[in-house]
């Protein structure tokens, strides 16, 4: 378990307000590791395909351009550049070494198209792939140490202003869709569903310390959740702040309660819980718990669904569990946009990147989507991908 000395200074600010209120009484494979693309460290379902030649990239400067003023939206992203096409590859892939970062969420969609671009070039294009978390990677991609940079949110405006600053212009990719899945064990039969005050309750700020399920009804009440919070041991388990995964849940879970009631500076979980940078210690966790909570990308969900059971979420209008239609169509409140984010320089200079990219943007590219767990864009969003990237 890791708590941040900011998470600690900022519970003991919720702990002060709470005392205020009412008298005396109290109230996160997202390895980090690198990988090829025939890591080990994923789930069941990764395939085998031949492993790349495990290089560095070449470490070439960047070029210092200015990044366009306008933040990047899901469909007309980055600054743009020419060295993409706007359909499946045409003719052999460039030779070289390619080195992608950031979210385990994408990861094994990235190690997919990895081991795909090492099988139709004869090995010649090599593609290393790792997964320290959305936020680790930015954290390299803006300091110009990536070519591509893999996230489960889009890029925030102080990650942005830091690619800024090092004179990186990039292209922001919709690759995806993702149901960030809320899980507790098959064995929990007392809970099913939870509305997103219940889940505010249970895992927001205010809850430290909470032990029982029970312990939260209180909480609960006040900001409108209606439970169920039975009288059994709380375990919870989840990514730590690093994560894409982290950031998506606070900000579906989370922030609009937690802002309201206590301010901007508290959006954030509670800090004792079990935090991993690995998904599957999570899975693991939620499956060893028979009242156990923790949540994860649906693909690894989907992977161990036997070993652990998605709740369904009520965000007003009814319960929805997670599934490729209720992810695709948009009815599930937890569904989320995949992303690659691409170095335009490094494209433009190492033409392995570019032959990379337009691989993954291919019909064939694409297929890694489904073949990872994860729900393909609609047609038209695609075709937009494909656009930002050709320029």
């Amino acid at each position: 378990m890791r708590i941040s000395n900011k998470r600690l200074a900022a519970t003991a600010m919720v702990a002060a307000l709470a005392l205020a209120a009412c008298g005396d009484d109290g109230d996160g494979a997202d390895d980090t590791g690198e990988a090829t693309a025939t890591a080990t460290d994923q789930t069941a379902t990764e395939p085998t395909a031949t492993e790349p030649v495990v290089t560095e990239p070449v470490a070439t400067e960047p070029v210092a351009t200015e990044p366009s003023a306008t933040e990047p939206t899901a469909t007309d992203t980055g600054t743009g550049t020419d060295t993409g096409t706007a359909s499946a590859p045409t003719g052999e892939l460039a030779s070289g070494n390619v080195f992608v970062t950031g979210s385990s969420t994408v990861e094994p969609i990235s190690i997919r198209v990895g081991e795909l671009a090492s099988e139709l070039s004869g090995g010649g294009l090599a593609v290393t792939v790792e997964g320290p978390g959305t936020g680790d990677g930015f954290d390299k991609f803006c300091a110009g140490e990536a070519d591509v940079s893999d996230a489960s949110r889009p890029i925030k405006d102080e990650e942005a202003a830091a690619c800024a600053d090092a004179g990186i212009e990039y292209t922001e990719l919709e690759v995806a869709i993702d149901g960030l899945s809320v899980i507790t064990s098959p064995n929990n039969t007392a809970v099913e569903c939870l509305d997103v005050p219940s889940l505010y309750a249970l895992v927001g700020p205010e809850s430290e310390g909470f032990a029982n399920w029970s312990d939260a009804a209180e909480l609960g009440a006040e900001v409108g959740g209606a439970g169920p919070f039975p009288d059994a041991p709380l375990e919870i388990f989840g990514p730590g702040e690093e994560s894409g995964t982290y950031d998506s849940f606070v900000e579906f879970a989370i922030a609009d309660l937690a802002e309201e009631r206590l301010g901007e500076d508290s959006v954030f979980t509670r800090a004792d819980y079990s935090s991993s940078a690995n998904d599957n210690f999570i899975i693991e966790g939620v499956e060893g718990s028979d009242t156990s909570l923790g949540w994860v990308g649906y693909a690894y969900y989907k992977a161990e669904e036997g070993r652990t059971k998605a709740l369904g979420i009520d965000a007003g209008d009814g319960c929805v569990v997670p599934t490729d239609e209720t992810i695709g169509d948009g009815s599930y409140p937890f569904a989320r946009t995949l992303y690659i984010y691409v170095n335009n320089a490094k494209a433009a200079e190492n033409p392995a990147v570019a032959s990379f990219v337009d691989l993954y943007l291919s019909d064939e590219g694409l297929a890694a989507v489904t073949d990872a767990g994860y729900v393909s864009l609609p047609a038209d969003r695609i075709d937009a991908a494909r656009s930002a990237w050709a320029g």
